[in-house]
């Protein structure tokens, strides 16, 4: 296991690191410190070559350009203070009113216009472990949120080829709270789009949303189209919808136990994507809107239906759904939050 620091740009006079996290079985791990984002994921095939299977940029500027910010698909970024949406940008504590940016429509999405993923994050390199830690400081009310936060992600790349992702936060002050990692996936190398994909979901029950996009409750989808306990195709599931997939899939609420909840394969290759966490939400997408325009390189190019995120999170709108487990904090209560992708190639 090895780790290689090298300098990746700079920001606002701040130089950035990029991170590489490389295991015995060839599988490479690339991160910034800009927004603790991964930048690039590879897993070598059949012949020791290395295969891209994640969204991102060989450079720090094309992390900035017109066409990636005005898409914002967010590739490989930790989110937070609130991940997805918070509907009307607004919430209460205790009979207060908290007021956030809407950069959603009228709703917050992804804790506002300047979130964690748009932060230069205190990176440690830790080697005994192959891992970084990242840390962010958090300053109360800042972007309409309020306490002071100490924020943490540790990403690990293990002999089993595995990004383990192990999050902590504490505040002075009650606050929601929910962070993910936004890494969008293609199995294949980008050879293909991921309509073929098998994918299967462990659970029945499926965040409804109103016309904003904003959660307003669960609901049972056994039986449907939307069931994904017994694997189905991407494609089939999306020519059924007439439209693609941003759904928020909901599982066992108590957050310190790890489940498996999802399986994604790519039937050409037999690579396989299996995801754990404690979270009780997973979003799960599939790129329905991801400018075609955007790409690594000639060779690697995104767009609709080219990639897909599991991101594993805290409920959709939940400070503002009385049954949404574990959505604040209270003062120094420590928050914590565990997320595997295992790889099989």
């Amino acid at each position: 296991m090895t780790i290689k620091q090298q300098n990746f740009g700079s920001f606002e006079n701040q130089k950035i690191s990029l991170y590489t996290l490389e295991n015995s079985q060839g599988m490479q791990v690339r991160l910034m410190n800009f927004g603790a984002t991964i930048t690039q994921i590879t897993i070598p095939n059949s012949k020791g070559q290395p295969v891209s299977i994640a969204c991102g940029f060989d450079n720090f500027e094309d992390y900035f350009s017109e066409k990636y910010r005005a898409n914002a698909p967010y590739f490989g970024c930790t989110v937070g203070r609130y991940c997805s949406q918070i509907k009307d940008a607004k919430f209460e504590i205790d009979g207060r009113e908290y007021k956030l940016a809407k950069n959603c429509g009228e709703n917050n999405l992804h804790g506002g216009t300047i979130g964690f993923d748009k932060k230069i994050w205190e990176a440690e390199p830790i080697r005994t472990e192959n891992a970084v830690v990242f840390r962010l400081w958090s300053k109360d009310m800042e972007k309409g949120f309020p306490g002071n936060v100490e924020a943490q992600v540790k990403v690990t790349l293990t002999e089993n080829n595995e990004i383990v992702l192990n999050y902590e936060a504490i505040a002075d002050k009650k606050t929601p709270l929910s962070m993910t990692n936004h890494s969008y996936w293609n199995l294949s190398g980008f050879n293909t789009d991921i309509q073929d994909n098998l994918v299967k979901i462990n659970t029945n029950k499926l965040m409804e949303t109103d016309q904003t996009g904003a959660a307003t409750g669960v609901v049972n989808v056994e039986g449907t189209i939307n069931d994904l306990r017994s694997a189905r195709t991407i494609k089939e599931v999306q020519s059924e919808l007439g439209d693609g997939f941003e759904h928020f899939y909901i599982f066992d609420t108590d957050t310190k136990q790890l489940k498996a909840i999802a399986e994604i394969e790519d039937k050409e290759s037999g690579r396989k994507l299996e995801v754990l966490s404690t979270e009780p939400c997973m979003l799960f997408y599939t790129a329905k809107y991801m400018a075609d325009e955007l790409q690594r390189n000639e060779n690697e190019k995104y767009g609709r239906y080219r990639a897909f995120a599991c991101e594993t999170h805290r409920w959709q709108n939940g400070p503002n759904l009385s049954e949404s487990p574990n959505t604040f904090i209270e003062a120094n209560e420590k928050f914590t939050s565990k997320t595997i992708f295992k790889l099989k190639f």
